[in-house]
């Protein structure tokens, strides 16, 4: 089976509402592929969800950046799994590299996480990723199937996962994997599946790929047999993310 494309938009901590209402009308005006060649999701800050959910055209959906590790409770300031489900929200990003370095969340509260917000019936982006520091000491993929191996021990369906490759050393610095680079942690993921979880797991598990993806070298990104699809960061603000969706296209010819 022909894994769909899969593009995330990665909003962060970012916009007004005025702002986000300019965003979603440029997205809802723009001519894609349909929904059987390229699934897109877009994720913006917690306060918005609701206002983007309400205008954004339906063949597009709507992802929480985050949310808490289990039921809700007294847990100042964060966000629970069954909150987004009340609200329709049908995907939430969790182990982004920001959350790691910043909030020092570990693989297995990640893994937690995961857990967790499958649970509950969300579909998980779940991001893995090295640093420069680590890449340069050939760790790569150690790093990665470890962060991996974290989610892979608390799960048992992997219907309802993308995983997302992000260097961190590539976030919002300008840097990209060259599309080898990339292609070659996508497919060592693939391979640690395989062994690690089931073939069919891995034949069926979306990879993609985030890191200064843009209009100018998403279509080259995409041509990558193990990539799937992408998690963008600051391109999902302008217009340009529009020209990421449709690299798709790369896949379907």
């Amino acid at each position: 089976m022909a894994r769909k494309f899969f593009v995330g938009g990665n909003w962060k901590c970012n916009g007004t509402s005025e702002e986000v209402k300019k965003i979603v009308s440029t997205l809802n005006q723009a001519e894609v592929p349909s929904e059987d060649v390229v699934e897109v999701v877009v994720s913006p800050p917690f306060v918005f969800l609701p206002l983007v959910k309400s205008v954004l055209r339906s063949d597009f959906h709507v992802a929480a950046q985050n949310c808490w590790v289990r039921k809700g409770g007294a847990f100042t300031g964060e966000v629970s799994a069954e909150m987004l489900v009340n609200l329709s929200i049908p995907w939430v990003i969790l182990g982004h590299s920001e959350r790691r370095a910043l909030l020092n969340e570990s693989n297995d509260f990640v893994g937690d996480k995961v857990a967790y917000a499958l649970s509950q019936g969300l579909k998980v982006i779940a991001c893995v990723g090295e640093t420069l520091e680590q890449r340069e000491s050939g760790s790569t993929v150690a790093v990665v199937a470890e962060q991996t191996k974290a989610i892979a021990e608390k799960i048992s369906n992997w219907d309802n996962v993308v995983l997302a490759y992000e260097p961190v050393w590539a976030i919002g610095t300008g840097k990209v994997a060259t599309p080898a680079q990339a292609q070659e942690v996508h497919a060592e993921l693939r391979k640690w599946l395989k062994d690690n979880v089931s073939a069919e797991v891995a034949a069926s598990t979306r990879i993609i790929y985030g890191g200064s993806v843009n209009g100018a070298n998403c279509k080259e990104l995409a041509a990558q047999p193990d990539v799937d699809g992408f998690l963008v960061g600051g391109a999902s603000l302008k217009p340009e993310f529009i020209d990421i969706i449709k690299s798709a296209t790369v896949k379907k010819n």
